[in-house]
């Protein structure tokens, strides 16, 4: 049996649906699991940890069409401090978009690092429109996929998964407006307020 360490890229770590997606993970992985969250402040730590296991899983949001830097800062930590015993590195990676293949750039990266440090590269996982997709009734479609991936890494039979919310184009759209206008009324931001270019209130004049 292997084991398993999950390390949360994303930049609102502790409060993000890539924390969401780890536990996920967690919960059908056949074998011991560490989870951690990638601060500033702890890449040393982390990389010193990773000789304990034999699989890596990389959890994180896409940003800009490719890794947060929460997640790149890590692996420029990890290309100089490696493990004596290396992981295999696979990834979860989710995106805000319908297309989950907004991530393959992401992925590619992450893939670029393993062929150029001597990791050997893992399963893979890329979820469309990451950002809602566990509060609708398509959640347990979700679930499968990452039992699937959970289940790969475990025996060692790596793989490419992908998964996204069943609608159109049009209707994801809509679905989405109205997710972002009633997440906007629980801290009091008004459909104006978030299609407005002003980030912040304009300073008046004393």
């Amino acid at each position: 049996m292997g084991s398993l360490i999950i390390l949360n890229g994303s930049p609102r770590a502790p409060r993000s649906n890539s924390r969401r997606y780890a536990g996920i993970v967690s919960r059908h992985y056949r074998g011991s699991v560490e989870y951690h969250n990638i601060s500033r402040t702890n890449h040393i730590e982390l990389c010193s940890k990773l000789e304990n296991f034999s699989d890596l899983l990389l959890v994180f949001p896409l940003y800009a069409d490719g890794i947060p830097v929460t997640l790149l800062d890590l692996l420029k930590t990890l290309e100089q401090n490696p493990p004596s015993i290396k992981p295999v590195i696979s990834v979860l990676v989710n995106c805000g978009f319908l297309e989950y293949q907004q991530n393959d750039i992401a992925v590619q990266m992450v893939e670029l690092f393993c062929k150029q440090n001597g990791y050997k590269f893992g399963s893979v996982l890329k979820i469309g429109s990451g950002e809602a997709i566990l509060d609708t009734p398509f959640k347990p479609l979700t679930a499968w996929k990452i039992n699937q991936l959970a289940s790969s890494i475990s025996h060692g039979r790596y793989r490419v998964l992908h998964t996204t919310l069943p609608l159109s184009p049009k209707m994801f759209i809509r679905a989405s407006q109205k997710y972002w206008i009633n997440y906007g009324k629980q801290y009091g931001v008004t459909q104006k307020e978030m299609a407005s270019l002003q980030i912040e209130p304009a300073k008046t004049k004393e």
